[in-house]
């Protein structure tokens, strides 16, 4: 039961042959993963959030904010991730939506244009994909031999 409820919480172990960094380096390895170039940032955690670290990804065009909320547990040589999102502005609802747990999701929009041929077809103008903030976090982590522990309730 254990190995199933890993697989459903999104918890993956380090790769064999890797020694374990210090703490202190796979909190600098996560911080350092920050750059123009990534869709997310990467900052200490709040008191009030209860976290070492936070990743945080905000897409104006949907009205979705995507927070990773990170536990450094350096006895167990893990970190312990939990994720969580907003949703306003949805076409499907009127209010904000809030969930939370290990869950992978792409957002798509799509519009009608006309084709060479002069037919309508629908054209995606827009594409994101959660993983693109989640898999560097992760495989950083597993790159440090430590192991990434999904979380559902508390860190």
């Amino acid at each position: 039961m254990g190995r199933l409820f890993d697989k459903w919480m999104g918890t993956k172990y380090p790769y064999s042959g890797v020694t374990p960094l210090p703490a202190a380096e796979v909190r600098y390895a996560l911080l350092a993963l920050n750059g123009p170039d990534v869709p997310f940032t990467v900052r200490n955690g709040t008191p009030k959030e209860g976290a070492d670290l936070v990743a945080e990804c905000r897409i104006p065009k949907l009205g979705l904010t995507l927070k990773t909320r990170m536990r450094l547990i350096p006895a167990a040589r893990e970190v312990r991730a939990l994720d969580e999102r907003w949703e306003t502005g949805s076409h499907e609802h009127s209010g904000a939506r809030y969930g939370r747990g290990q869950a992978t999701t792409v957002y798509k929009e799509w519009e009608f244009k006309e084709g060479p041929d002069g037919r309508r077809r629908m054209v995606e103008t827009f594409r994101f994909d959660t993983r693109a903030i989640k898999d560097p976090l992760r495989n950083t982590v597993l790159g440090s031999g430590w192991t990434w522990r999904g979380v559902m309730r508390r860190l």
